[in-house]
């Protein structure tokens, strides 16, 4: 498929879910103790590698992007879907969102401190992730921290339906760790650290910590 073509698709499913998905997951974080960790650990290396606006690239309703915000973090939203940022306005007067895509980022070089891509990557096929990198490294300032969660495992599979049994159709592709760790030293990040959750479990996730080192390095 063609990168015009999963995009239109990921677009089109997220605009007619975007009121069910963000009800539905509008308290999540609540029962999620790691995950509200991981993400005050993201909060904190971003403050410690210097003040500066952080990007949540696959922003959704800007769940994400208001925790950010309530830890401390200058954060602002992104989402290929319309309907999504909408939401995310609507509920989140006070910070930025914007419709864009993670394959071609209308921000300018080094412009971030930091780039969160929160279980965002998954509908990208593994061909486009390169270019998607590519953006996040060329966005990120030197020393800045990224964090990418998503689905572990091989393989993909289609979703045709989804939050409150509305249609969709969009690729959902789980991955090693390891070959995420690979592509991210291929387009020049440093994977500092890398944790499993729910390892036992037949549906889990990983979160990969990552830094763009400085241009002398």
């Amino acid at each position: 498929m063609s990168a015009d073509g999963w995009l239109a698709d990921t677009r089109t499913s997220y605009d007619t879910v975007a009121a069910s998905y963000a009800e539905m997951l509008r308290d999540a974080l609540v029962a999620a103790p790691y995950e509200r960790a991981v993400l005050a650990l993201f909060a904190e290396l971003t403050r410690l590698g210097g003040e500066g606006p952080v990007a949540d690239i696959g922003c959704g309703p800007g769940r994400i992007t208001a925790h950010l915000h309530g830890l401390g973090v200058d954060a602002f939203g992104i989402d290929l879907s319309p309907a999504m940022i909408d939401i995310a306005r609507r509920d989140n007067p006070d910070l930025r969102f914007a419709v864009g895509s993670m394959t071609d980022l209308d921000l300018t070089d080094s412009c971030v401190a930091g780039i969160l891509a929160w279980f965002s990557l998954i509908h990208v096929p593994d061909d486009d992730v390169s270019t998607v990198l590519a953006h996040f490294h060329r966005v990120l300032r030197p020393g800045g921290t990224l964090l990418l969660a998503f689905h572990v495992g091989d393989g993909h599979r289609l979703k045709t339906e989804g939050y409150g049994g509305h249609p969709m159709n969009v690729y959902v592709h789980r991955r090693p760790p390891d070959r995420v760790a690979a592509w991210l030293g291929d387009a020049g990040f440093t994977v500092e650290a890398q944790l499993l959750h729910r390892p036992d479990e037949t549906r889990h996730g990983a979160f990969l910590f990552a830094r763009r080192g400085s241009d002398k390095e």
